[in-house]
């Protein structure tokens, strides 16, 4: 392996420099909401839905100056975006579904979320509708008294998340209400934590080079029985790219060991370092309702503390999409993940192999 040099990039940040900085904030001005908000009733008016409403029928001319700055900051800056200023009081879900579809068509190409061929994502505890039995029907292996749930299940409880990438370039999260308590976004800057990692131990940065087993359990398999080598780190054209879960490669070695390769002590090392490395680097931001947040996963982890909802209505719920405004070139060996690897390739989602969720 080459020698490994640190990742120099403005998406290389300290989480205490950029919790207060206004370099990834954008608001929405008053011309361009008073836009949308005609857009709205223009597509109501005539029947419009998201799903097969194109860029014609939601025109926003006031809105590309602003949509090229935010694919800028995610691709060449920090990373993310938190665009700012909406009130999504006076509308219907339905309309906040169309706007926000919108808004982020402006930025890039949706790709699937699941296997069900799911595009735009309600983010909320589906387990107040039916006690943990919902939330385990999105993919759970008996462990024991209770269950391993996929990545896929624990985004749809009200639990924590571990920091972990998902399978785009982009994801936007759009807050429509907040919980009573709790629910903080935590962002990390990936190549900072392989930087702070090829410094301190460069034995374990270099782990993660390597290949990693990782289970598709919760994307196209309801069974993992299958699972493919990955690493977590890689590097092309100068540009670095990260994709983690844990829960992922957990997945992967409840598998035999005839087809599955085991995790070796220095893998598991050098995981558990990027996990202290990414709290000690990350910052966390509360959602405001309104709020739509833009994450670059090759360079960003996101996670989620636990949150409570309340019957007044404080229930916390998120549109989530999954996006490619980018697309930069990916090392060799990644086409198991992205199918694609060339720059301006469509890419990423979850492959649509027709299995009910």
């Amino acid at each position: 392996m080459r020698e490994i040099q640190p990742i120099s990039a403005q998406c290389v940040w300290h989480g205490r420099e950029m919790a207060n900085s206004p370099r990834w904030r954008r608001r929405l001005g008053d011309a361009q909401l008073a836009e949308i908000d005609l857009a709205v009733r223009q597509a109501r008016a005539r029947g419009l839905g998201w799903q097969t409403m194109t860029a014609d029928d939601f025109p926003l001319p006031s809105f590309s100056a602003l949509a090229e700055e935010i694919r800028a900051e995610l691709e060449d800056g920090s990373g993310i975006v938190l665009l700012q200023g909406l009130d999504p009081s006076p509308y219907s879900l339905g309309e906040l579904s169309l706007l926000y579809a919108a808004i982020s068509r402006q930025i890039g190409t949706f790709v699937y979320s699941n296997r069900a061929g799911e595009i735009m994502r309600e983010i909320r505890d589906v387990g107040r509708d039916g006690g943990r039995a919902a939330v385990q029907r999105y993919g759970a292996l008996p462990e024991g008294e209770g269950a391993f749930l996929s990545s896929y299940a624990r985004t749809l409880s009200n639990g924590a998340l571990r920091f972990h990438t998902d399978r785009c370039d982009v994801v936007a999260l759009f807050c429509v209400r907040q919980a009573a308590r709790g629910g903080l976004s935590q962002l990390c800057s990936s190549p900072a934590v392989h930087n702070a990692m090829l410094e301190r131990r460069p034995d374990l940065c270099a782990a993660l080079y390597q290949d990693l087993w990782r289970s598709r359990f919760g994307e196209e398999d309801a069974t993992n029985q299958s699972a493919y080598p990955l690493p977590v780190w890689g590097v092309r054209d100068g540009k670095f790219t990260s994709h983690y879960s844990r829960t992922y490669i957990e997945a992967a070695q409840r598998q035999p060991e005839s087809e599955v390769p085991r995790v070796n002590d220095r893998q598991w090392q050098a995981l558990d370092l990027l996990a202290t490395l990414a709290e000690e680097l990350c910052f966390e931001m509360s959602f405001a309702t309104g709020d739509i947040q833009f994450v670059n996963n090759h360079v960003i982890y996101h996670a989620r503390s636990a949150f409570e909802d309340d019957d007044q209505g404080h229930d916390r719920l998120l549109f989530r999409l999954w996006s490619m405004p980018n697309s930069r070139a990916l090392p060799a060996g990644h086409e198991v993940l992205w199918r694609a690897i060339e720059a301006g390739a469509l890419r990423g989602g979850i492959g649509q192999s027709g299995v009910p969720v």
